[in-house]
C-alpha cells in the first residue's frame, strides 16, 4: 500500500501561512511607500472621491500661483503709485514756495526741478513687472507713454507739448493786449458839448485765444461806460462835459482761457504822475475840466494794465489749457458765433430762450414742442406743457421757459462731462469726456434748424447733414492751433466823386474822381510778401511767380490778392465784403505778413487805403514800416502731426483691462492705465511747468512764473468729485482683499482635501509596523508547526510520535 506524500501548499495550514506572507510583503511595501497599494483598484472604494480632491488641489495650486503673480503686480502699482503722488507733492511745494526768480535758463527753480521730476515719472509709468507693463491697460508689451524728450520736444514731424504751448501763445495775440483792440479816442461835438469816445473790443468773434469781454462795472462821473455787446463783444467809452472824481473806478472782467478769470481796475486820481493802476484826471491851464485829455489817460492806463495780464496771467493760462489740449483725451464741439433775435442781435449767452419772437433774446430758429434731439443715444425732448429736467427721468425742456443753458445742462449731465459746456461770445462749446462715441443728432426740421441756430451746422463745420439727420462730432485732442488764419483790414473806400466801398475791380492808381484807391501804388513801389517781393512797375502783370510784378496803372484791387495768394498758397481765396474790408487768407497764420519799407511811404499809404494801417488794429508800424500779422482764428484736430503722450491701450474701464481668476467663479480686475484722470492731471501740471519758459530779463517775466505756478499749485490739488491717486489704490486694495479671503478659504479648503486624500490612500506607518510584528509573529510559530510536520514519517506517525 502506498501512502501519499502530504502537499503543504495545497493544504489550508499552508495556504494560511501564504497569505500571511502575503500580508507581510503587503504591509512592507506600504511601510516602505506610505501608501495603501500602487494600484487604484488596491486604493479602496474613495479613491474616486480621493482623484477629484486631487484636481481640486491642482486647482487650488494654480489659483495660489495666480493670487502671488497678481499681488506681485498689484504691489508695484501701488508702490509706483504712492511715488507718483510724491513727485506731485513735492513739485506743487515748489510751485508754491520757491522764488520766482528767472535763471539764466529762463526758469525757476521750481520749474528746473520739475524737468527733473517729470523725466521721473515717465520712467515710472514705464514701469515693468515681468514683461509686463502695468500702466499701459492690456497693452501689457507696450511702454505706456512716450519718452520724456519726445512729449516734451515732439518727434521729427510730430510737435510736441513745448510747440502747443507756442503756437497757443502765438494765437493769443501779437500786440501784447490779448486779442484785443483798444481804438484810439476819437471827439466828436464842439464844446462844451464834445464827446470822446473809444473801445475796448474782442478782434475775432468765437475765437479760442485770448482775452474775453466778460463784464465791466463803472462809477465814472461824466463817463458812460457799457457793454459788453455786439459780436465780437465790445466795452465802450464815452466821456462828455465833466471829469470823473478822484477815487471812481472802472473794472473790466476778463475770461481767461483756462476757464479762469481776471480783471482790471482803473482809479481816476489827481496824483501826478498817477500810481499804478490808476488814471490822471486832466484840467486845462485855467483849470477847466478837461475830459478828452482824460478819457487819452485812461485809454492809455488800460493799454498798460491790459498789456500786462496780456503779457502775465494770459500766458500762464494759455500754457495751462495748451497742456490740457495736448494731454486729456476729453473732447469739445464748437459751434459758429450764434446771434438772437434783438435788434439789433446780439451774441447768443446762457440765458437766450430756445424760443421766442423777433425782437427778444431768443433763438433765432426756435424749438418747437415735440422736438427731441438725441445725444449719445440718450433723448431730450422739448414740450410746452411739461415741466424742465435737466437731470434725465426723463430729459425734459419746456419750450417756453427753456434756455440754451438748460439744454447745455442737460447735455452735460448724459455725456458726465466735469468740465462744462459753455458760451464765449456767442460761440457754444460742449464738452464731452470722451470723443469716442460723441455725437448729438436732431431728426425733425425744427431741431435741427435750432441746431443751426446755435451755430451748428455743416456751413460752419462743425456739423454733418446725412438723410435728414444733422449731427455733431465731437473734435478728439490732441487739439492744434489752426495753422490758417486771415486778417481782416478796416473799410476802405475809393475816390469817387462820393466814396464807394472798394471792390475787387477798384482800380490800384488813379485820379480824384475815380473808382481807385484814395492813395495808389505808382511806378516803382515794392510791397514783401512772406519774404518775397511784389514790385510795382509798368511792365507786364506777373501774378503768380517766380517772380512778382503788377502794372499799378492798369491793374486793381483784385491782381494784387491774386498775386498775394499765390504766395502764400491759400486754398480760400482772399476777398473783399460789400463794405470794401478786404480780408487777407493765409495757410500759414505764423509766418504770415505784409511789408512795405519805410523808405517806401507811398506804399505804406496804399497799404493803408487798403485799410491796413496801424490805427485799424490790423497792422502794426514799425520804424515807418506797415506790417500786417495774421492771427488764427480756430483749433483743429492735431493727432496726425502731434506726438501722442499716452501709448497703451485706452478703456473706459482701466481695472477691467487686466483680469484674473483667483477661485472659482471669482476674478480681479488690477488693470491700471496711464492716462486715467488722477494720472494724467499730475503728469500734466508738472509736464507744463516744466515746459514754459520766461525771459530772464523781461519785466513781465516774475509775474508771468507767479501766475504759472499759481495755476499749478491748484491744478495739482485734488478737487471734489475727481479721480485721486488713492481712488485707484482703493480699487487695487479691494482686489487684494478679495484674493486674501479667497486665499484664506482655499487653505481651509486644501486641508479638507488633503485629509480626505491621506485617509484614502496613505496609511499610518505606525499602524502598520505593529501589524507587520503580528504577522511576524503569526508566521514564526507557523514556520515552526510547518517545520516540525515536515520530519513526520509513518514509522513515527504508526508509533504516536512525531
Amino acid at each position: 500500500m502506498a501512502i501519499n506524500s502530504i502537499s503543504y501548499s495545497g493544504s489550508l495550514f499552508g495556504q494560511a501561512v501564504l497569505n500571511l506572507n502575503n500580508q507581510l510583503t503587503n504591509l512592507s511595501t506600504q511601510l516602505a511607500t506610505g501608501e495603501k497599494s500602487s494600484t487604484y483598484s488596491g486604493m479602496g472604494v474613495n479613491e474616486g472621491f480621493a482623484i477629484a480632491a486631487r484636481q481640486q488641489l491642482s486647482d487650488i495650486s494654480a489659483f495660489g500661483d495666480t493670487i502671488t503673480n497678481v499681488n506681485t503686480t498689484i504691489s508695484a502699482e501701488n508702490t509706483a503709485l504712492q511715488s507718483l503722488s510724491s513727485i506731485a507733492t513735492s513739485v506743487q511745494n515748489d510751485a508754491s514756495t520757491t522764488p520766482q526768480t528767472i535763471s539764466s535758463t529762463g526758469q525757476t527753480i521750481g520749474q528746473a526741478n520739475a524737468q527733473s521730476e517729470f523725466i521721473s515719472m515717465v520712467g515710472i509709468l514705464n514701469t515693468q513687472v515681468g514683461d509686463r507693463y502695468i500702466f499701459s491697460g492690456s497693452a501689457i508689451n507696450t511702454p505706456s507713454v512716450a519718452s520724456s524728450d519726445q512729449i516734451l520736444n515732439g518727434n521729427g514731424t510730430q510737435a510736441g507739448l513745448k510747440q502747443l504751448i507756442a503756437e497757443r501763445a502765438q494765437a493769443d495775440g501779437t500786440t501784447g493786449l490779448g486779442r484785443l483792440v483798444i481804438s484810439t479816442p476819437a471827439t466828436t461835438g464842439t464844446a462844451p458839448a464834445t464827446t470822446t469816445s473809444f473801445s475796448v473790443s474782442e478782434d475775432s468773434a468765437g475765437s479760442p485765444f485770448g482775452l474775453k469781454l466778460s463784464s465791466v462795472s463803472s462809477s465814472l462821473t461824466g463817463a458812460t461806460v457799457s457793454g459788453p455787446s455786439g459780436s465780437p463783444a465790445s466795452v465802450s467809452f464815452s466821456f462828455g462835459a465833466t471829469n470823473p472824481n478822484p477815487g471812481d473806478q472802472v473794472t473790466l472782467n476778463f475770461n481767461l482761457p483756462d476757464g479762469t478769470t481776471s480783471s482790471v481796475t482803473l482809479t481816476a486820481t489827481n496824483q501826478n504822475p498817477p500810481p499804478t493802476g490808476s488814471f490822471l484826471i486832466a484840467t486845462t491851464s485855467t483849470g477847466a475840466p478837461d475830459p478828452a485829455t482824460t478819457a487819452q489817460n485812461l485809454n492809455s492806463a488800460l493799454n498798460t494794465s491790459i498789456g500786462t495780464l496780456a503779457n502775465t496771467t494770459l500766458v500762464a493760462a494759455s500754457a495751462v489749457v495748451a497742456g490740457n489740449e495736448f494731454f486729456d483725451p476729453s473732447s469739445s464741439a464748437t459751434g459758429a458765433v450764434a446771434a438772437n433775435q434783438q435788434t439789433p442781435p446780439q451774441a447768443v449767452t446762457s440765458a437766450t430762450a430756445l424760443s421766442g419772437t423777433a425782437g427778444t433774446n431768443s433763438l433765432s430758429a426756435s424749438v418747437a414742442s415735440g422736438d427731441t434731439i438725441t445725444v449719445n443715444g440718450t433723448t431730450i425732448s422739448f414740450s410746452a406743457t411739461a415741466p424742465t429736467s435737466t437731470s434725465g427721468s426723463p430729459y425734459v425742456i419746456n419750450t417756453t421757459s427753456g434756455t440754451v443753458g438748460n439744454l447745455l445742462s442737460a447735455i452735460d449731465s448724459i455725456t458726465g462731462s466735469t468740465v462744462p459746456s459753455s458760451i464765449n461770445s456767442g460761440a457754444v462749446t460742449i464738452n464731452t469726456p470722451s470723443a469716442a462715441g460723441f455725437s448729438i443728432s436732431a431728426s425733425s426740421s425744427t431741431a435741427q434748424n435750432a441746431l443751426a441756430a446755435l451755430g451748428f451746422s455743416s456751413a460752419a463745420g462743425t456739423a454733418t447733414t446725412t438723410a435728414g439727420v444733422t449731427t455733431i462730432s465731437a473734435v478728439q485732442p490732441p487739439l492744434r492751433v489752426s495753422s490758417s488764419g486771415s486778417v481782416t483790414g478796416a473799410a476802405a473806400v475809393d475816390q469817387e466823386t462820393t466814396p464807394q466801398a472798394i471792390a475787387s475791380a477798384t482800380a490800384l492808381s488813379g485820379t480824384a474822381p475815380s473808382a481807385s484807391l484814395s492813395t495808389g501804388f505808382a511806378n516803382g513801389d515794392a510791397i514783401t510778401v512772406n519774404g518775397k517781393t511784389i514790385t510795382f512797375s509798368n511792365a507786364a502783370n506777373s501774378l503768380t511767380g517766380p517772380t512778382y510784378n503788377i502794372n499799378p496803372a492798369t491793374s486793381t484791387v483784385g491782381n494784387l490778392l491774386s498775386a498775394i495768394d499765390s504766395i502764400t498758397g491759400t486754398t480760400t481765396p482772399s476777398s473783399i465784403s460789400g463794405g470794401g474790408a478786404v480780408t487777407i487768407n493765409t495757410p500759414n497764420a505764423a509766418n504770415f505778413s505784409i511789408t512795405a519799407s519805410s523808405s517806401d511811404p507811398n506804399a505804406q499809404a496804399a497799404l493803408a487805403a487798403l485799410g491796413f494801417s496801424s490805427a485799424s488794429g490790423t497792422a502794426t508800424t514799425s520804424a515807418g514800416g506797415t506790417n500786417i500779422t495774421a492771427n488764427a482764428t480756430s483749433l483743429v484736430n492735431g493727432s496726425a502731426d502731434t506726438v501722442a503722450w499716452y501709448t497703451g491701450n485706452n478703456s473706459t474701464d482701466p481695472r477691467a483691462s487686466a483680469n484674473a481668476q483667483v477661485d472659482s467663479g471669482i476674478s480681479v480686475q488690477y488693470g491700471v492705465q496711464a492716462n486715467e484722470q488722477a494720472i494724467r492731471q499730475q503728469l500734466e501740471g508738472i509736464a507744463v511747468y516744466a515746459a514754459v519758459t520766461e525771459s530772464p530779463t523781461a519785466t513781465n517775466s516774475p509775474a508771468q512764473a507767479a501766475a504759472l505756478s499759481s495755476r499749478i499749485t491748484t491744478n495739482l490739488t485734488s478737487q471734489p468729485g475727481q479721480q485721486q491717486i488713492s481712488d485707484i489704490q482703493t480699487d487695487l486694495a479691494n482686489a487684494q482683499t478679495t484674493m486674501k479671503a479667497a486665499s484664506d478659504r482655499q487653505t481651509q479648503t486644501q486641508s479638507v482635501l488633503q485629509n480626505m486624500i491621506d485617509s484614502t490612500e496613505t496609511v499610518s506607518t505606525e499602524q502598520v509596523a505593529s501589524q507587520i510584528l503580528a504577522i511576524q509573529s503569526s508566521l514564526s510559530a507557523s514556520y515552526q508547526t510547518t517545520s516540525m510536520l515536515s520530519q513526520l514519517t509513518l514509522t513515527k506517525f504508526l508509533s504516536g510520535g512525531l
